[in-house]
């Protein structure tokens, strides 16, 4: 993959109304349909921080690109199209803008984070350490922690614009969309799960867990946002799977490391990160890439 320049935002580089400026994406009105921008900011513990990463956009945007058309077949997408070139002088340079942007449809986002966690690991782990239960979901006694589960587990949460978004039981799921919804959303979020799950293990990645948003266009119920990147996915080298250890995550775990092991507070923006941290998170994004796409 080329070096691309740093983008921290789109905002002078689209002629278009933002309505939607996220951690990472900024969402543009087109009249139609929308387009997403995904920059190279980076955020841990609620905080976007300074500098961005090299590479970081492109390498999501490509990820769910692949992804969003490799499932089509278990559920629609959002999906226009992802070319700079079909928007005309809507973008003030091209070039700066290849492999970060996707023309989607508009959709009503129904507010349900669908979480499908095949590892018992993360708040997963900590839920079930307190109360032997994940989401309401009653679990053998004595599973340790990394440990996969028989059969993948689906624990909703409730989206929350402002704040995080809260763990919720699939019954509190049900009430708040209704039962026949609720149960196509688990069920198509674990279809998709099991087959990026068995995808990545020919590839020598475990997929953890993940997330999905859907929405609804025409009636119809489409997958939405982004799917399977480092940021809404969870991956492990399987060489580095082990029982009841904390397993490094392919991701922006450099970022997490270095913050948790300074004297931040977390309480106000930390300093820029440093070069090393930077560099060392760029070059797993791109690794993730790689090994998930080859080099499409």
């Amino acid at each position: 993959m080329q070096t691309t320049a740093v983008i921290s935002t789109a905002v002078d580089l689209v002629k278009a109304p933002l309505i939607y400026k996220g951690k990472v994406r900024e969402l543009y009105d087109l009249g139609e349909n929308f387009l997403i921008v995904v920059t190279d900011r980076i955020s841990a513990f609620d905080y976007v921080l300074e500098p961005a990463v090299p590479e970081k956009g492109n390498v999501l945007n490509r990820l769910s690109a692949f992804w969003f058309e490799k499932t089509k077949y278990i559920i629609g997408n959002h999906v226009v199209h992802s070319d700079v070139d079909r928007l005309g002088d809507i973008l003030v340079d091209k070039e700066l803008l290849r492999d970060r942007i996707m023309v989607t449809k508009k959709a009503d986002r129904i507010d349900i984070e669908c979480v499908v966690r095949g590892y018992i690991t993360g708040g997963g782990w900590r839920q079930y350490a307190q109360t032997q239960a994940v989401n309401g979901i009653e679990l053998p006694a004595g599973l340790r922690k990394n440990e996969r589960f028989p059969n993948p587990i689906f624990t909703p949460a409730a989206k929350n614009d402002i704040g995080h978004d809260e763990d919720i039981s699939y019954e509190e799921m049900q009430q708040r969309v209704g039962v026949e919804l609720a149960e196509m959303l688990r069920d198509k979020s674990i279809a998709l799960y099991e087959y990026a799950r068995d995808y990545c293990e020919e590839r020598g990645i475990v997929l953890v867990d993940c997330k999905f948003e859907f929405g609804i266009v025409d009636g119809e119920v489409i997958l939405i946002d982004e799917i399977f990147t480092p940021d809404c996915s969870r991956f492990w080298a399987q060489d580095k799977v082990e029982l009841d250890i904390e397993i490094d995550s392919m991701d922006k775990e450099p970022v997490r490391t270095y913050l948790a092991n300074t004297d931040w507070d977390q309480n106000s923006r930390p300093d820029p990160l440093p070069d090393a941290v930077i560099a060392e998170t760029s070059l797993r994004y791109v690794d993730i890439r790689t090994r998930l796409m080859g080099d499409k």
